[in-house]
Parts: C-alpha cells; structure tokens; sequence
C-alpha cells in the first residue's frame, strides 16, 4: 500500500491515462479469455529486422569496443550515414557534427525537445488529432497547448487562417507531422512552404515529425521541411528507424536540422541518458544504406495490405479513401458510437484490435486507426470476421 504522503508530481499526475498502455491491458484480458487476436491496433511492423541489419549488429556486438558509453552526440560513423542518407533523399546538406542527433527512438526526442525549450505556461501549437507525443511532451512540461483541430473538409491538413493572431504571437513552438500519423495524410509542398513562412513571421520553432516518409505509395514522394528554402533556420525534423526498417524494439532514430536546437535537446539529453548502444548505431548505419529494392518491398507489402483492407471495408459500406503514405488507415465510427465504444466493441465480438482515435486527442473522437501490420491472410481473416459479426458502416451514412 502506497503511503498517503508518497504524492506523485503534478505533472504526472495531470497527464490522462496513456491509451496504447489501456489498450494493451484489454489485449491481455482478452487473450485470457481465449480470444485470438488479430492486432491491428499498434504502429508495430510486424516481420522480421532485414538480415544485414542482423549481421552488422551481432559483428557489433563482439567487438569489446562497443561495450563502453557511446558518445553523447551519438558515434561520428552513425551522424555521418544520417546526413548522407538525408542528401540522398532530399538534396539537402546537413553538418554531420551539429545539425544530426542519434535518439533512442523519435518518442524519445520529441518528448525531450518540449522539456527543453518550453517553460511552464508557454504556448505551444499541436494539431488534434496527433501522435501523443507531441501533446504529451509539452503537458509534462506544463506549457499551454493550443490545438490545431484537423478535420477531413480539410484534408486533415493544419488550416493556420485559424489561428488567432493573439495565440500566434505567443506560440514558441508548432508540432507537426506529414504523412500524418494517425491519419494517413500526405501534405504538398505548398502546404509546407505556408507553414514555413507563417513561422518565420511569428517566429515560432517548428518540429516536424517524418517518421513515415518512406511509406509512400503511387509515386507520392514526402516532403521534407528542410527541403524549403530558409526553414532550417528555426525548424527540426524527426525520424525513426522503427517503421521502415522493422526496428521497433532496437530504439534508434534521429533528429536532423537548426544546430542550435539540436545543441539545446543534446544538453538535456546528456544529464539525462548516455545515449544508444553504439553496436545498434553501428547496425543503423547499415539499415540507412540499404539499397532500394529493400525499401520497394516494404512499400509494396503495406500498398498491398492497404488495398487489401479498403476493399473488404467497402463491403460492410465504409468509403476509405485510399492513403498515399504510412501504415494505417482512419476509418469512421459508426455514428451511433464513440470511438472507444467501437473499439472495445470490435474486440469483443471478433478479437480484431484497433485503435480508438480519441487516443491522439480530441481531433480523433469519431474515428479508430487501423494499422496494415498484419500479412495479408490475417486481414482477409480480420474482415471476415467483422462481416460474421455484424459489424458495419451503416448504408445511410456517408463515410
């Protein structure tokens, strides 16, 4: 029994329950009642880490060189494949020694970066709905979100003519994230441009999340924010090598972009951690040069799994428009049922897990987040039991 006076922090305290931790007790419940899940609730890709990613680790790993404290600012091997994977991909040129942070995951330095700059009060700008991380950072820091609500009138993109001049004169910092998880929103690079141009007016920082940008599919290409012209100035970019190259559990990804903002998140972060295992750096290395027929499996097996899933919801009358990139799909909730409702209710008469959008804010309520991580099989599987269960979009109601 905790004694009365062991309080918690306010700041822990504040923070409402943490819905993918909820979500992992109802999965337990339900497999202790015998249930086969199929689970389509996580960001987690199924499938195995690709082999030479494997190899490079295990050499790694026998090399008593990798068993001290890694540096700080992460191994000058892993910062320099960053910036040269960065120029491959987008043209643009990075300083491998101030402008690229090693993180133990994207979660990780999102969360940390809202620590150190935002003091308690400050306002910060989040769209709702969004991945949590870039609502729950700025709560544990006790700054003032403002949100950001993207709707589907707008393509789920941050519509800033909405934004009231007041709150844009105080905001110090704007999340955001395109391929939007959860969403699957993709963004044109105009769309970046405006953002851009409204946050050098106010000068606001900004933090774009891009952890899904090698999820494209039918030759949609993602944009960079440091691909705009001046946006390095007061902007960073996040990535993660979770997705993409079936690395969840290794936590590695990277921040790129403003070395002062990286120098501030490195501060905190050294009287925080010693940073990554430098063998798992070491097999990063070899993850960011694989070739790209590796990447163009990834894309075909989530394309195919995305195609799978639409089509068979159309069949219990969901219109879900087809996604140009991530690994989820947003599907409306029947309209008589809360988000959370739908969700819980789906496990309990199929055993097919997904997400409640109310998880990433109140921008999601109406809506759950359907993950393509399970093989093909599996889908067929899941949406045959929806139809054997009832479960449907009703006819009468657009969606």
């Amino acid at each position: 029994m905790t004694p009365v006076w062991m309080k918690k922090a306010q700041r822990l305290e504040q923070l409402p329950p943490y819905a993918f931790a909820r979500l992992d007790e109802l999965k337990a419940n339900a497999r202790a009642q015998g249930l086969d899940l199929i689970d389509l609730g996580m960001g987690n890709p199924g499938g195995p880490t690709p082999a030479p990613v494997i190899e490079a680790a295990q050499k790694a790993l026998a090399d008593p060189n990798h068993h001290g404290y890694p540096p700080f600012e992460g191994t000058a091997s892993f910062r320099n494949a960053i910036t040269a994977w960065y120029h491959r991909r987008y043209g643009v040129s990075l300083d491998p020694e101030g402008e690229a942070l090693p993180l133990l995951g994207s979660k990780e330095g999102l969360t940390h970066l809202a620590l150190a700059y935002l003091d308690p009060g400050d306002t910060v700008l989040v769209p709702t709905p969004s991945y949590p991380a870039h609502f729950r950072g700025p709560a544990i820091a006790n700054a003032h979100i403002h949100p950001l609500m993207l709707t589907p009138e707008n393509d789920w993109l941050i519509d800033i003519s909405t934004i009231p001049e007041h709150v844009a004169r105080q905001a110090k910092v704007l999340y955001f994230n395109y391929p939007n998880n959860p969403t699957g929103a993709t963004a044109p690079r105009a769309f970046f441009e405006e953002i851009v141009s409204f946050a050098k007016h106010y000068e606001i920082m900004l933090v774009h999340d891009l952890c899904y940008a090698e999820l494209a599919f039918d030759g949609y290409q993602p944009t960079s924010v440091l691909e705009i012209p001046g946006a390095k100035e007061f902007s960073v970019e996040f990535h993660t090598l979770s997705k993409t190259y079936h690395m969840a559990g290794w936590r590695v990804g990277f921040v790129v972009g403003n070395r002062h903002i990286i120098q501030g998140l490195r501060t905190l972060k050294t009287n925080l951690d010693y940073g990554i295992f430098s063998a798992i750096q070491t097999a990063a290395e070899t993850a960011l040069n694989l070739p790209d027929s590796y990447l163009e499996e990834v894309r075909h097996r989530y394309r195919t799994r995305r195609d799978c899933l639409i089509a068979g919801l159309a069949e219990l009358g969901w219109d879900v428009p087809k996604t140009k990139a991530t690994m989820y799909l947003w599907v409306p909730c029947p309209p008589d049922m809360t988000a959370a409702d739908f969700a819980f209710h789906v496990l309990q008469t199929t055993g097919v897990v997904v997400t409640p959008g109310s998880a990433f804010g109140e921008g999601g309520e109406g809506f759950v987040r359907v993950s393509l991580i399970a093989e093909e099989e599996r889908l067929q599987e899941a949406l045959q039991r929806l139809k054997q269960a009832g479960v449907h979009y009703p006819s009468s109601v657009t969606a």
